[in-house]
Formats: structure tokens, C-alpha cells, sequence
């Protein structure tokens, strides 16, 4: 049978890094907003240089919500992951197997085709402990609901 239910969270539980993209965030707004105050500050700066220098804040900040987008949503029906730029939706049936490996940057979801698929929303890097324990209860999941390996 499959493993331990006890083990499993309550669904739908949404697994993303959390110490991470508090970074990235709180970053991204205090650089727009020292940015910005930069620009209405500097007084030898044109209209235009002022739009460039809000313009350059917006990029920057931008890149860092962008890279604080990650996050994998489990629900009855399956499994959702979101990274960068990328979000692919996938049944139970479709994951084969649930990989964090020593050295591994984030989680790996080996599928049904053959491929494997970065889920880039247990990530290992700030909070490895907490990033150990998704795993192990994403691959619980998969394990119970799918086709998913018993080997470990």
C-alpha cells in the first residue's frame, strides 16, 4: 500500500520559500523606493532623467518578484507548479517520483514520460530543513494519490 497518510498535509497546501522570497521582496522595495527617492532628491536632474531613474527601480524590482515566484500547489486533483516563467499543471498519475538529493538546488519531479520537471518552489538553499520536510511530504503525496516509486 502506499506510505503513512499521517504523514501527508492537509490539502491544498501550497509549498514555496518563504525566508527566500521575504528576502527578495522586502529587497526589491527598499530598492525602488531608495531609488526613487534618489531621483526626486537629485535637484540637476531633468524630468527625463527622474523617468529613467523610476524606470530602472521598476526593472530591478521586477527581476526580484520575478525570481520570488516560485511555488508548487498540491490539491485533490493534482499538482501544480509555478517557477520562474513556466507553470505546468500536472495529474497525480503523471509523477513518478519526488527527488531532493544531497547538492540538489530544488526539487525534481521525474514523470511518467520520462522527463523530469525542476520545481523550483522547494529549493533547499535558505531554510534546508523546512525545504527537506516539503519533499518528503510532496513525495508522501505522490506516493498515495499516483503512480508514484515506494524506493527511496
Amino acid at each position: 500500500m502506499g506510505a503513512d497518510r499521517s504523514a501527508e498535509p492537509t490539502l491544498p497546501v501550497t509549498f514555496r520559500p518563504t525566508r527566500t522570497r521575504i528576502v527578495l521582496l522586502g529587497v526589491g522595495a527598499a530598492m525602488f523606493a531608495t531609488i526613487t527617492a534618489v531621483a526626486l532628491l537629485l535637484e540637476r536632474l531633468t524630468s527625463g532623467e527622474r523617468i529613467s531613474f523610476v524606470f530602472v527601480a521598476v526593472l530591478l524590482s521586477s527581476v526580484l518578484v520575478l525570481l520570488s515566484r516560485p511555488k508548487v500547489v498540491a490539491e485533490e486533483t493534482g499538482v501544480t507548479v509555478v517557477n520562474l516563467t513556466t507553470t505546468r499543471r500536472l495529474e497525480w498519475a503523471q509523477i513518478v517520483r519526488v527527488n531532493l538529493r544531497p547538492g540538489d538546488p530544488w526539487v525534481f519531479l521525474d514523470l511518467n514520460d520520462g522527463t523530469s520537471l525542476p520545481a523550483l518552489g522547494i529549493q533547499p538553499g535558505v531554510a534546508k530543513n523546512q525545504a527537506i520536510a516539503d519533499a518528503r511530504a510532496l513525495r508522501a503525496l505522490a506516493e498515495n494519490r499516483g503512480t508514484g516509486s515506494r524506493e527511496r
